[in-house]
């Protein structure tokens, strides 16, 4: 069965060959997991929970598609292919696809409009990334 991965990367794809780096892969693991904990912390804005959580997410996911030899061209295409990085199913990356069009709302758009349940979702869904990459740890 062909890689999916490997179909996503080349000239003109979404995904670029690049061998992995333990130490790039520590940090993004260590950024993405601080930034989970403190997206827990309810003194926090609502907005500055949604913003750690989102960028938690998105460093983790980096993490595991870095450990798979891949880089991304764009930041989305991290949370796509948590199928193939992770064996994550829609529960968690249909999550991270809203957030992450919510993300560039407030971002190109300055339209942040998020509440209270969507940032537990976006929590919830983060720790199964964390779970899964720690889980999968060589």
């Amino acid at each position: 069965m062909p890689n999916p991965l490997e179909n996503l990367s080349g000239p003109g794809k979404s995904l670029k060959k690049e061998a992995p780096d333990p130490n790039e892969f520590a940090g993004l693991l260590r950024s993405g997991l601080a930034r989970l904990k403190d997206a827990r912390n309810t003194q926090l804005a609502l907005e500055s929970r949604f913003d750690l959580a989102y960028n938690a997410a998105h460093s983790l996911s980096l993490a595991a598609l870095r450990r798979h030899g891949y880089r991304s061209g764009n930041r989305y295409i991290v949370f796509q292919v948590l199928p193939h990085t992770l064996a994550l199913g829609p529960e968690v990356w249909r999550v991270l696809d809203k957030c992450h069009n919510t993300r560039n709302l407030d971002e190109y758009e300055g339209l942040l409009e998020v509440d209270e349940r969507l940032v537990t979702d976006l929590i919830t869904a983060t720790q199964a990334v964390a779970d899964a990459l720690q889980a999968k740890r060589p």
